[in-house]
């Protein structure tokens, strides 16, 4: 028994039966029970997620700035400075809630707010202010680049998990020291050791010859101890998304198609992306107050098209499409529900929420993630 256009409306969307009004869904009929309200459904439901309707996140204002200024010093830390080898504290949700009640859980999450404020109605191409530290980074990417170029992947049958990854992360890992020094003043030098794990964690297993939220998530924290130690300014944020984590993404969408990365930790249809999340919160946050486009505007192709070079969150739409067969809403019902949200303001708010409680309180992704003296562990 096929459900009827209003019935699947208020399925698709959310469960709420106080608004009787809700336009239909464009979704085709599904089959199956929703074990939420006993409806016709091709998926189980997803897992609970912060809504998209509510206020934005209270964690911190979005257009505060995500590192408190040091009145006696130009830096955040004052020199000398005793740097340390990062190490795994997170063992279980105790400590996931420590982590957050933290100053160092607060400002992480609220560097990653101000990352994408900083952009808020931004194009790529825009014209913006670039440092020598942002060009210094864009040259580092590009030389991974690079180094995917000269290490073509190995003939073998598994659809997954082409094992000359391991050669490109060798390459990378023994790099990394010589090219985060160009990042850093001479009296800073001693800060390479504490940023090298962020750094050869940031794109992928070598082992497991995978990728994730929780890799990307490293990326972000090797862009906040620059910030901490005033090597990213916040004058730089908006290159540091539209020019610095363009160029990532660049890197890690030919690291995933040319070595057949493995999805880390996916939700499967129930995640956002089987790769990433902060483009979407970037991206998001590019259109807010756009005249044309609206959320629902991803399913227009000539959309797509026109505009996914310019904007994350259309370029993220855009490769789901191309490497994923189908019915969109299908392959991905969580990007299809976020269409129906009436602005990007409120889709922005809602995945800043999600992305702290789907990847930053998940002690499976935080178990990896590292502490020294620039993100330090309170105890």
């Amino acid at each position: 028994m096929e459900d009827s256009p209003q019935h699947h409306s208020d399925h698709h969307h959310e469960h709420n039966h106080n608004h009787p009004q809700q336009q239909p869904s464009s979704s085709p009929p599904t089959t199956g029970t929703c074990c939420k309200c006993g409806g016709p459904t091709t998926f189980a439901p997803p897992p609970p997620s912060p809504s998209f309707t509510s206020p934005p996140p209270t964690y911190r204002p979005i257009r505060a700035p995500a590192i408190p200024p040091d009145p006696n010093s130009p830096r955040t830390i004052t020199l000398p400075h005793h740097f340390l080898l990062p190490t795994k504290r997170i063992q279980s949700p105790d400590d996931i809630r420590r982590f957050h009640s933290s100053a160092s859980g607060q400002n992480f999450l609220g560097f990653v707010a101000a990352l994408s404020a900083s952009v808020r109605a931004c194009k790529i191409s825009d014209p913006c202010h670039q440092s020598p530290a942002t060009l210094s980074l864009l040259s580092l990417l590009q030389t991974l680049i690079q180094f995917a170029d000269d290490t073509p992947p190995l003939p073998q049958p598994a659809r997954f998990g082409n094992v000359a990854f391991r050669s490109w992360h060798e390459k990378m890992s023994s790099a990394a020291e010589s090219l985060i020094l160009p990042l850093l003043p001479e009296p800073l030098r001693d800060a390479a050791a504490e940023l090298v794990p962020y750094f050869t964690d940031s794109f992928g297993n070598a082992s497991r010859i995978d990728y994730g939220t929780g890799h990307e998530t490293n990326f972000a924290a090797f862009l906040y101890c620059l910030a901490r130690l005033a090597v990213i300014e916040e004058s730089d944020y908006p290159a540091v998304v539209v020019r610095v984590f363009v160029k990532y993404l660049e890197l890690m969408r030919k690291l995933q198609l040319q070595y057949c990365l493995e999805p880390a930790g996916s939700h499967g249809v129930w995640g956002l992306d089987d790769y990433h999340f902060l483009p979407f919160i970037f991206g998001s946050s590019q259109l807010i107050d756009h005249k044309y486009m609206k959320p629902k505007s991803i399913h227009n192709t000539d959309i797509l098209e026109n505009f996914s070079n310019e904007y994350l969150y259309l370029a993220c739409i855009a490769f789901v499409k191309k490497v994923k067969k189908g019915v969109f809403a299908e392959h991905s019902p969580m990007l299809d529900d976020i269409s129906g949200v009436p602005s990007w303001s409120k889709v922005n708010s809602g995945l800043l929420k999600m992305y702290k409680a789907e990847v930053l309180e998940k002690v499976p992704i935080m178990q990896h993630f590292l502490f020294g003296s620039l993100i330090n562990w309170y105890v």
